[in-house]
């Protein structure tokens, strides 16, 4: 499934709010790629940088994956960064919160994931909300709980249902559904933006140590990759 922005064209990033195998959790809706530098200032800049010399590509996709001021969960010093672009309303991701949930609580200390915003808004009415919301809520320090509650409740994911959510963690709801969400918009565009840049087109898609990761959404699956990436053998306890 193709998804394009509300106005039937191809998506420029997400708009401004107005009003291996496959596991079943691999599953793909996709987004159309195209350019998003009229829309985008930092992937100008990016992009400039190259030009003039400033950065070499491994820095710069180091940057499109892990931004300065990331979601992380579990120990932001950790050697194992899993990113993952998802949207909060795609039920593969939600099948996969607890999955990297727990290949994070199990590493002892050596993974840590960074979740990036990749709202399919065309097919998922409530995404781009959402994301705003989680957003607003991180800025309180309750971004992982947010998160975790969303895809607890994806059925509702209404306004109505933010707000409950919101209210639930001991959150003003103002703060966090309608106009005052407006402000982290840029965040999301940020995120959809080096998503398109890196190649992503659906959700849930992760990379490990900065290689798009293509195999099971299992925990055990998960950890293989993470000791393949730290230079062992898969499968060793």
């Amino acid at each position: 499934m193709r998804a394009t922005s509300p106005g039937g064209t191809t998506p420029q990033g997400p708009p401004s709010r107005s009003g291996s195998s496959r596991s079943p959790a691999r599953g793909r809706t996709h987004v159309r790629s195209s350019s998003v530098d009229d829309h985008d200032p930092g992937r100008q800049d990016r992009r400039a940088c190259h030009a003039g010399g400033v950065t070499d590509p491994a820095t710069d996709r180091a940057a499109l994956l892990v931004p300065e001021d990331a979601h992380v969960l579990g120990d932001r010093s950790a050697p194992v960064t899993i990113v993952e672009f998802g949207d909060l309303e795609c039920p593969y991701c939600r099948a996969a919160a607890p999955v990297l949930r727990d290949v994070v609580a199990s590493s002892g200390g050596r993974v840590r994931l960074v979740f990036r915003h990749f709202p399919l808004f065309e097919v998922h009415p409530h995404a781009l909300t959402a994301a705003l919301a989680v957003e607003a809520a991180g800025a309180q320090g309750r971004f992982w709980e947010m998160h975790e509650a969303l895809f607890d409740h994806q059925a509702r994911l209404d306004d109505d249902g933010l707000a409950d959510r919101a209210v639930a963690l001991g959150l003003d709801a103002e703060t966090v559904v309608g106009v005052p969400a407006q402000q982290f918009a840029d965040v999301v565009r940020r995120d959809y933006a080096d998503g398109l840049a890196l190649g992503v087109q659906g959700t849930p898609t992760l990379f490990v140590d900065g290689e798009r990761y293509r195999g099971a959404l299992t925990a055990e699956a998960l950890r293989d990759a993470v000791r393949l990436s730290s230079g062992e053998s898969p499968g060793r306890q």
